[in-house]
């Protein structure tokens, strides 16, 4: 896989606002990309959800890097929650990420420090009409009538893990709810991850609401 097709990769992109040239939800996209790479995992035939906690399925081809340490990851212990799992190294996910879509020339990244202590990363895009294409497609699935068994299964849960992590870069709230049965279906092959990553925001949420987070 060009790890530039990765969902973690797509899914970085399609959290970045095009007009305002910054990412949106950041303080929860280290869950998304984390259920991103879970997910194309799943879809390659490389994890299972054995009674909702996530397996190895066998030994993996080369990888990406960042898929094959998640795999080694999840190998080295004993079955654990899907939602374990898209929380754990939530923090090294989003510059994991962008590391590589810098390495690929994807993205620009300017790294600056605040007062001199605080690190800041300003990210651009290099080819901005390609996001807008992907983040239509995904919209046009989502509201289009073609059957979801069509759709390919990488697109597909492309537009569930946008739904479920709520990017309004891609989803109005009132599309959202509009669509809801829709992009469960097309989250259907990775389910257990979608499920997941919901918990994961809205524990996320509520611990940040009473002061925990």
């Amino acid at each position: 896989m060009d790890r530039t097709d990765s969902l973690a990769g797509q899914l970085f992109l399609l959290a970045y606002d095009t007009k305002k040239q910054r990412l949106v939800s950041r303080s929860e996209l280290g869950y998304a990309l984390r259920a991103a790479a879970l997910a194309d995992l799943v879809l390659g035939g490389y994890l299972v959800d054995e009674r909702g906690k996530a397996a190895p399925a066998g030994p993996a081809p080369a990888l990406d890097p960042v898929l094959e340490e998640i795999l080694a990851e999840i190998g080295g212990t004993s079955p654990r929650s899907w939602k374990r799992w898209v929380g754990r190294h939530r923090h090294t996910m989003v510059p994991a990420v962008r590391e590589q879509l810098a390495a690929d020339r994807v993205i620009r990244v300017e790294s600056s420090r605040v007062l001199g202590l605080f690190p800041v990363h300003r990210v651009t895009l290099r080819h901005p009409h390609e996001v807008r294409r992907v983040s239509e497609e995904v919209r046009r699935v989502v509201r289009g009538g073609q059957p979801t068994f069509r759709v390919e299964a990488r697109l597909g849960a492309l537009c569930a893990l946008a739904g479920a992590a709520e990017l309004r870069t891609v989803l109005s709230r009132a599309e959202r709810r509009q669509y809801k049965t829709r992009l469960a279906e097309l989250g259907r092959p990775v389910e257990p991850v979608i499920t997941a990553l919901r918990k994961a925001i809205q524990a996320q949420r509520a611990a940040a609401a009473s002061g925990g987070g």
